[in-house]
């Protein structure tokens, strides 16, 4: 059993990487990729805990980028590139190369918008919200990202967003911090063929994370049929090799279509939990938020075999 999307205390999850090997040599799981949001600084902790425990690390990292070749409408009423997010295997850890440098910028990105987020929210009613205590959440400046936010929110403004359930939880995402959200504020302006050309002739793979969460507003199983044809022949053209089919968030019969409609685009159908740990509780690591995920090994075969 193998696990090719999870996160840890690098960036927006909860567990340290040692823990998280731990937690993945418990559950029986033969390889695993951790992929922080925008960074690799995880890594030599990971591989070492891995090493440790005879698990397959496989180098990984999750990105927000824009498709211009897909657009959405604002809560402004604007259409915009709609935001989505990548899963990058094999990447180098080494700083100088070029997906490296489009990591620092990311970085860089997030850390202007987590500020400018700050001052909206503080604007919003917000008003004991601070970077201080975002820091304190996250362990240092360049891990924050969304879940801490809500969990400040809910910690400081209950009066605001109510108490933390999973429902109000969910909600908070919904109505303030995603896409369509009053306190939306895009982290980046790169694009994927920024980020894919970057990556080229570096043996790194590219597969486009949870994809029905931006590309399908129903996600009934008639409107993933009729919208992901196109969207995956797209993606593909552009580069991208994968298509996150086995998702930990998915039900058994959207898993099944998924994989039937990547196969079809001639891409890899990867798959993950999309673990945080107890930023999302109800998604266990290796099985998914209902409990049945099993990512095929031979998916990380194929990966490996797409390197070239």
């Amino acid at each position: 059993m193998i696990d090719l999307h999870t996160h840890s205390s690098f960036s927006d999850g909860s567990d340290h990487p040692a823990d998280l090997a731990a937690a993945a040599a418990k559950l029986g799981l033969t390889a695993i990729a951790l992929t922080d949001h925008d960074t690799t600084a995880s890594h030599d902790e990971m591989a070492q805990a891995c090493a440790r425990l005879n698990i397959e690390l496989v180098n990984g990292v999750e990105v927000s980028l824009k498709d211009t070749e897909v657009t959405r409408t604002n809560h402004d009423g604007e259409t915009v590139p709609q935001s989505v997010h990548v899963l990058c295997y094999f990447l180098s850890t080494d700083p100088t190369s070029p997906l490296q440098r489009q990591l620092a910028t990311l970085r860089e990105d997030r850390d202007k918008r987590n500020r400018a987020l700050v001052e909206l929210l503080r604007e919003m009613g917000f008003s004991s919200l601070s970077l201080s205590y975002l820091v304190d959440l996250a362990g240092n400046v360049d891990s924050i990202g969304r879940p801490h936010f809500a969990r400040a929110m809910f910690e400081l403004h209950p009066e605001i967003v109510g108490e933390r359930t999973d429902d109000n939880w969910s909600r908070l995402f919904v109505e303030w911090l995603g896409q369509n959200g009053r306190a939306y504020l895009a982290k980046s302006e790169m694009t994927i063929q920024d980020f894919v050309t970057a990556g080229a002739n570096e043996g790194v793979v590219f597969s486009i994370a949870h994809p029905l969460v931006n590309y399908v507003a129903g996600q009934s199983l008639d409107d993933i049929a009729r919208v992901m044809p196109s969207v995956l022949g797209s993606l593909r053209d552009r580069g991208i090799k994968g298509a996150e089919a086995y998702y930990g968030s998915s039900d058994a019969a959207t898993r099944s279509l998924m994989v039937k409609l990547t196969r079809d685009a001639a891409m890899i159908p990867t798959g993950g939990s999309d673990y945080h740990g107890s930023y999302k509780a109800d998604v266990q690591l290796g099985r998914g938020r209902v409990g049945d995920l099993v990512v095929p090994d031979d998916v990380l075969v194929e990966l490996k075999n797409a390197r070239g």
